[in-house]
């Protein structure tokens, strides 16, 4: 069969700005097995311009796929564009069968299925092996009901076959790499560049996490054979940063190590960068020197918030001792260490951001992220916010960069101002900005100054936005209001908790309420 993976454009990450882009490793895990199977397989990735949605239609209907496979790593934000792509593509090419996959849709399966048409089937959970088994059975016209892992209409109704069981060895499905020209991805300041991933998975129960329960328990490659991968794509395609897509690849001390010691002993020239926990560095302080050897040069780590009591209540199961001390060894050992902080719970005060501000100063961290706390229906956290103010209609903004939940004690207009004060004071620190000018190694000079030229261009793209561009309402529906019902039974969707039989949509549908509906239509 021709089957076309579609990258959706995502305008509304900030991220975008720079020129730097990276290949879209879900479609590419996804590409390598179909094309083992014999398909013809082709990647259009409209990430690059971003690609006008003119262009992506005409795309599609060129290359005459008989089947259209559409998924994107923000699936919850990126479902508007997803679903007018495909709406559209159906319209040029009714006969075109389109395969949804993600979080997002499997988790919200029922409500696209009942109200996006164009949508036919939806893989849920990992899908390398349900593509597979869904595109042959498409190929052979066999019975569906036998693909385990998916959703489709059966009698005009949206039905779910039971789930598939995880993946247990990560190395038995091939990354369909060839679907990319290396040359045109790249990020870290110009640098040839892949998003890879050692582990899936994390143990920690953060109850506002969204891939948690996706992916149900950590897992991990081999780590010989992950190194060997890294190397071989340095040697051969000139790959110089590989980007983790892992939710934490260090959980494992020993499995971790292993993987440095192997790229250590492949002796290439690479860089590492990615996310991991301060208690992990902490516990790996006596061989943090491997971290640098085998070429990491970053790692993010999700602090969440300055306040333990909070902390405790979303589970993080850290502490803000715990934080500082893991940028002290990070420095220590000569590699960058960037505070991911969370925004947007409700007791928020202005005195607490004053806080936030002074703890974060104390950290001394050498980037800072924020981000906006955003309840997914999946997670605990959804229950925990159900009575919340939405603020935010627009689903494309749902990608933790824009503020969507109002707060009790602080207006919107000074939630954003308080972040972009904090992001400036911290990163523009005369210690913070001394250090750089006096950086010696070429490498972390080289990436530190990138991240400033980012984020400066960010920063005033942010601001830019949320002055002339977002609209917010001023008193929106609650989150129960605006999503429906908790889906936090369904949380581990590979669990055998799913129902397989045919349903009706709950109360809370996407069709509740008319901003929610406009928030689907087009690119924004």
């Amino acid at each position: 069969m021709r089957i076309l993976l579609v990258n959706p454009p995502h305008p509304a990450i900030g991220s975008r700005i720079p020129d730097d882009h990276l290949p879209p490793l879900g479609l590419l895990s996804i590409g390598g097995p179909l094309i083992d199977d014999g398909h013809e397989v082709s990647l259009f990735d409209a990430e690059f311009g971003p690609t006008p949605l003119p262009e992506i239609v005409s795309a599609i209907s060129d290359f005459e796929p008989d089947v259209l496979l559409i998924g994107h790593s923000g699936s919850t934000s990126a479902h508007p564009v997803a679903s007018e792509i495909a709406s559209q593509a159906k319209r040029a090419t009714p006969a075109l069968r389109v395969i949804y996959g993600g979080v997002f849709p499997t988790y919200h399966w029922e409500d696209i299925l009942g109200e996006c048409p164009q949508f036919d089937y939806i893989v849920r959970g990992e899908g390398e092996e349900t593509c597979r088994d869904l595109v042959m059975a498409l190929s052979k016209g066999a019975d569906l009901e036998s693909v385990r892992g998916i959703a489709f209409r059966r009698n005009n109704a949206p039905f779910a076959n039971p789930p598939r069981d995880m993946i247990s060895d990560l190395d038995a499905y091939r990354i369909g790499w060839e679907l990319v020209d290396h040359a045109r991805y790249s990020y870290w300041g110009g640098k040839r560049a892949v998003v890879v991933q050692f582990s899936r998975g994390c143990p920690h129960p953060c109850s506002y996490c969204g891939q948690r329960g996706f992916w149900t328990k950590w897992r991990h490659r081999n780590p010989e054979r992950f190194a060997a991968e890294i190397a071989r794509m340095h040697r051969e395609h000139g790959v110089e940063v590989f980007n983790f897509a892992d939710e934490n690849p260090t959980s494992s001390k020993k499995m971790w190590r292993r993987f440095l010691e192997a790229l250590i002993v492949e002796n290439v020239d690479v860089t590492l960068v990615g996310s991991t926990r301060a208690d992990d560095i902490v516990r790996d302080r006596n061989h943090l020197h491997l971290y640098k050897k085998a070429g990491v040069e970053r790692f993010l780590m999700g602090m969440e918030n300055t306040d333990e009591v909070i902390l405790k209540k979303i589970k993080k199961g850290g502490s803000t001792t715990t934080d500082r001390e893991a940028i002290r060894l990070m420095r220590q050992h000569g590699m960058l260490s960037m505070a991911t902080w969370v925004v947007g719970f409700e007791e928020e005060r202005d005195r607490d951001y004053w806080r936030v501000l002074r703890q974060l100063l104390s950290y001394d961290p050498d980037q800072i992220q924020s981000v906006y706390v955003t309840p997914h229906r999946w997670t605990p956290f959804f229950s925990e916010a159900a009575h919340r103010e939405v603020i935010q209609g627009d689903q494309s903004k749902w990608d933790y960069k824009h503020q969507v939940l109002a707060t009790r004690f602080v207006p919107p207009w000074r939630v954003f101002m308080w972040v972009k004060l904090i992001e400036l004071v911290v990163q523009s620190r005369p210690r913070a900005l001394w250090r750089w000018f006096r950086l010696k190694d070429p490498k972390i000079r080289h990436a530190q100054s990138w991240y400033y030229q980012m984020g400066r261009r960010v920063w005033f793209h942010e601001v830019f936005g949320f002055l002339f561009r977002d609209r917010r309402w001023k008193r929106g529906p609650s989150v129960r209001q605006y999503w429906g019902e908790t889906l936090e039974e369904f949380e581990e969707a590979l669990a055998q908790k799913t129902r397989t039989r045919a349903v009706t949509l709950p109360i809370g549908s996407m069709s509740r309420t008319a901003p929610e509906r406009s928030a689907h239509t087009g690119l924004h």
